[in-house]
């Protein structure tokens, strides 16, 4: 499967889960800016690159990718200041962040399956 078409199953994915959990800063993947998409791309790489680690890898890719552009730790997440409150150790995060890339990774997994 593209991974571009990937990318859009992966960002839908996460919109709606956030949605479930009260977080409505995601725009359908129609509307998402270059550099979301290219997130959810880079998520998917990493996975297929990396098919064996744990989600807490994929965080830490994530979160790598982020401080390069300039992103760092806020209470709430604020898009034009650059500020996520996910900018911390996978282990730091609250339970359903944790899901999210453990969804993602098994979705990825789920997609392309390693033989």
């Amino acid at each position: 499967m593209k991974i571009r078409k990937m990318a859009r199953m992966i960002h839908t994915m996460n919109q709606l889960y956030c949605q479930q959990i009260g977080d409505f800063s995601q725009p359908d993947w129609a509307d998402a800016e270059d550099w979301q998409k290219q997130s959810s791309m880079d998520a998917i790489k990493f996975q297929l690159d990396n098919p064996h680690a744990p989600p807490s890898a994929g965080h830490e890719k994530w979160m790598e990718e982020k401080q390069r552009d300039g992103w760092t730790y806020g209470t709430v997440k604020d898009i034009p200041a650059k500020k996520h409150p996910c900018m911390v150790s996978f282990f730091q995060l609250p339970r359903e962040q944790q899901l999210k890339d453990t969804m993602i990774k098994l979705l990825v997994m789920t997609l392309n399956p390693v033989p």
